[in-house]
Formats: structure tokens, C-alpha cells, sequence
């Protein structure tokens, strides 16, 4: 066997790990959380909100750490937006719970401590598997959805480009003009 046949197979001298790299942070990390779920209204009116704290160094993302409310329809909406929108596969939503929004229960229904909980894991784990895929990373409305206080129901869908908008900010930083293309 010659020299260079066990070149190949050898192992790669790695540097050593010290403490920084083993418990500081990971090089890519994208943390989702829902929490904080409150009832508000009265009546037909009566609804549950979440926040949704998001904590990233991702590039696609303008800003690294933000935190919104989000009712259950919000979710429906963001689920429908990329369904139409993207090439993945959306998962699917904790359910409706159409029989606990019945009349004349004799308990909470939809606003039951224990039914909120379960909805905020399952919705939990929604948002983490859509977030965590690289396509719909780019999906402007996972941003709207994770990071606007308001969710405007009138954007336009498309993709967002993480140059392109270190660019325009970049640009305006500089006080350099941003020029718009024509449209066609």
C-alpha cells in the first residue's frame, strides 16, 4: 500500500473544543416559543392570544429577537398563506375543538385551562416545524407572521432575500439614494 492510500483514510485533525465553543451559542439557531395565552372579550366575542417570542441569528431574518400576540386564526391564516403560496408541506394545526365551542356545556369549552395548554403545544409545534424549514424561511409571510405587530392580510406573497434587504438598509444607512426598478 503506498503513502497516499492511507493519507486518504485518515482521520482530520480537528482544533480542540474549550469551553466557549462548547456551551457558547450555536453558530445557527432559530428558537420559537408560544406562551402567556390570555382569554379576552365577552360572549361570541371571547378569544385566547399567545405570544410568539422568536430568537434568531439567522441572516434571513431582520431582526433577531422579536415577540407578538397571535389568536388561533392567525395560525389558520399563516397555514392557508403558505398552503397557496410555497412548495412544502404544511403540517396541520392542533383541531378546531368544534364540540367545546357547543352551547350549554357544563365547563369551559375552548377556555378550559387544560384545552388552552394542549392548543399551545400543538400550535408550538407547528410553528417550530414551518420555521425550521429552509423553504418557508423565505416566505414573507412566516416574517409578517413572526415578527409585525399586525398581521396585514393585503401583502403582496413573495420571497424574502436576506442581501437584499442588509442592502436597502445598508443603502439608507449611508444616506446613498435607493433607486426603485420600473415594474413591467
Amino acid at each position: 500500500m503506498s503513502d497516499t492510500a492511507v493519507a486518504d483514510t485518515r482521520r482530520l485533525n480537528s482544533k480542540p473544543q474549550d469551553l466557549t465553543d462548547a456551551y457558547g451559542p450555536p453558530s445557527n439557531f432559530l428558537e420559537i416559543d408560544i406562551f402567556n395565552p390570555q382569554t379576552v372579550g365577552v360572549g361570541r366575542a371571547r378569544f385566547t392570544t399567545y405570544e410568539v417570542r422568536m430568537r434568531t441569528n439567522l441572516p434571513i431574518f431582520k431582526l433577531k429577537e422579536s415577540c407578538v400576540r397571535r389568536r388561533y386564526s392567525d395560525f389558520e391564516w399563516l397555514k392557508n398563506e403558505l398552503e397557496r403560496d410555497s412548495k412544502i408541506v404544511v403540517p396541520p394545526l392542533p383541531g378546531k375543538a368544534l364540540k367545546r365551542q357547543l352551547p350549554f356545556r357544563g365547563d369551559e369549552g375552548i377556555f378550559e385551562e387544560s384545552f388552552i395548554e394542549e392548543r399551545r403545544q400543538g400550535l408550538e409545534q407547528f410553528i417550530n416545524k414551518i420555521a425550521g424549514h429552509p423553504l418557508a424561511q423565505n416566505e414573507r409571510c412566516l416574517h409578517m407572521f413572526l415578527q409585525e405587530e399586525a398581521i396585514d392580510r393585503n401583502y403582496v406573497p413573495g420571497k424574502v432575500h436576506a442581501l437584499a434587504s442588509h442592502c436597502v438598509s445598508g443603502c439608507a444607512a449611508a444616506k446613498l439614494p435607493v433607486v426603485s426598478l420600473p415594474s413591467t
